[in-house]
């Protein structure tokens, strides 16, 4: 996947324009090999499924996740003569992808499933300097083929799926989702890095945000000594407007993802226009159907842990047989190595050693924000790396005071879902043009489909 001519195998996705892509982009879900099952669209499709190209599979992926060099990071590191008006640390490292991402952080991983097997696609963390700078330059010349052949760690030789029924796929999605000859692609986020991120800012002197448990009363989330009534840095007074539940928080960090990962769809759905072919994003997230469909490493716990509940309450739901399993996926592993990592137990012994190592990853002698020399965009990556300050031990001991009492309350980080989610896959196929020729208007496939069809 490394041709002499970056564009070779694009065909007219190389040059499409980008308004057309715009205003063509549909959800096109009839492929060939397909029968829809029931109702006025009721059709079986004459031809056999028809798997994409390796070139297609792999401008896809690109689009979702591909490494296109350096974020540029042009934010206060220092509040300088400006009250209130740092805080840069937010960002988390300066690599680039396609989609954007809070802090730069990159949290979400690409699962592609094809009829030969299933792959993750890494992201900068899970890459070396040494490749994330290649792939960022084969990217620069215009060779975003080749970032698939070497992001990419194949994780099964099956195509994985997931029970067909309700409510693992809605019945809407059963005749197309998933289905031979198609390439599925399943974003999976990370929660526990970008929350302790966002923790740190948001802990920091400059925010000073309160957290409380909104399961318990609006008592103080372990942080109670650091209230500024307390004599601390955090501003527990509502007057103040920086007292934030926890559910409230999560309720943020999990519309994060859905950002994140819509970008991610919108770009397959782009790429899928521009080369010809047919898509749709839909409803992919359960609990755990997709994290045991991978292998994930699978935590079990009760439903009255997982909500908070207090000991009285939990023994009494006990009592009454009415408590349930709760499992909850903490990390992907094959053949003993461990591809996807999160910062919680029982890959570290607790949250403070948690949140440790990821400071030690952001601000360490090799950490994201100090050793930039060969991956950021600066001209003088050792001067703007000595000027971004390591965050605050308070912020930093006001963390991991959130995290531990966190854990210890719901029995994962975080709390109300725990280190890993999914929302919405997308999958691209080769569209059936008979079916569309039968019930749609001549317009209902673009040129771009029409000629890639023939």
């Amino acid at each position: 996947m490394n041709p002499s001519d970056p564009a070779a195998g694009l065909g007219t996705a190389a040059t499409y324009p980008f308004v057309s892509a715009l205003t063509q982009r549909r959800s096109r879900r009839f492929a060939k090999g397909m029968t829809l099952n029931g109702g006025p669209l009721a059709y079986t499709s004459t031809e056999p499924p028809e798997p994409l190209t390796d070139a297609e599979e792999a401008a896809l992926a690109f689009a979702a996740v591909g490494i296109t060099g350096y974020a540029l990071g042009e934010l206060a590191y220092d509040t300088g003569n400006v009250p209130d008006a740092g805080s840069g640390n937010v960002m988390s490292q300066f690599y680039a992808r396609t989609a954007a991402s809070g802090d730069s952080i990159h949290a979400d991983s690409l699962f592609v499933m094809n009829d030969t097997g299933t792959w993750l696609v890494r992201r900068p963390r899970e890459l070396s300097p040494e490749e994330c700078a290649r792939m960022a330059a084969d990217a620069a010349s215009g060779d975003i083929l080749s970032f698939y052949g070497e992001a990419r760690v194949q994780i099964s030789d099956t195509r994985i799926d997931v029970e067909r029924a309700i409510p693992f796929v809605p019945a809407f999605n059963n005749y197309s989702a998933n289905r031979p000859g198609t390439t599925y692609f399943l974003p999976v986020h990370h929660m526990s890095a970008f929350y302790i991120n966002v923790l740190l800012t948001a802990f920091n002197e400059e925010f000073g945000y309160y957290l409380v448990d909104d399961t318990s009363r609006f008592q103080p989330a372990g942080v109670k000594r650091f209230a500024r009534s307390k004599g601390g840095h955090l501003y527990d007074s509502p007057a103040a407007g920086r007292t934030i539940p926890i559910g409230v928080l999560d309720t943020w960090m999990h519309e994060f993802a859905a950002i994140e990962q819509g970008a991610i769809l919108q770009n397959l759905g782009l790429m899928t226009q521009a080369l010809g072919l047919g898509g749709f994003a839909h409803f992919a997230h359960h609990p755990d159907a997709w994290f045991k469909a991978l292998n994930f490493r699978m935590q079990h716990d009760t439903f009255t842990k997982s909500v908070g509940m207090s000991a009285p309450m939990r023994l009494l739901v006990k009592l009454m047989r009415r408590d349930m399993d709760v499992v909850v996926p903490v990390g992907l592993e094959k053949g003993g190595e461990v591809l996807l990592r999160p910062f919680a137990p029982p890959y570290y012994k607790n949250m403070e050693e948690a949140v440790l190592a990821y400071v030690d990853w952001k601000y360490g002698p090799h950490g994201t924000l100090k050793d930039i020399g060969g991956r950021s965009a600066f001209k003088d990556p050792a001067g703007v790396a000595a000027g971004i300050p390591r965050c605050s031990e308070k912020a930093l001991a006001a963390t991991i005071a959130y995290c531990t009492y966190v854990y210890e309350r719901f029995g994962r980080f975080p709390a109300t879902n725990g280190p890993f989610r999914t929302v919405l896959a997308y999958q691209a196929h080769h569209l059936d043009p008979a079916f569309y020729a039968r019930f749609y208007k001549e317009d209902a496939l673009s040129e771009t489909q029409r000629a890639h069809s023939h």
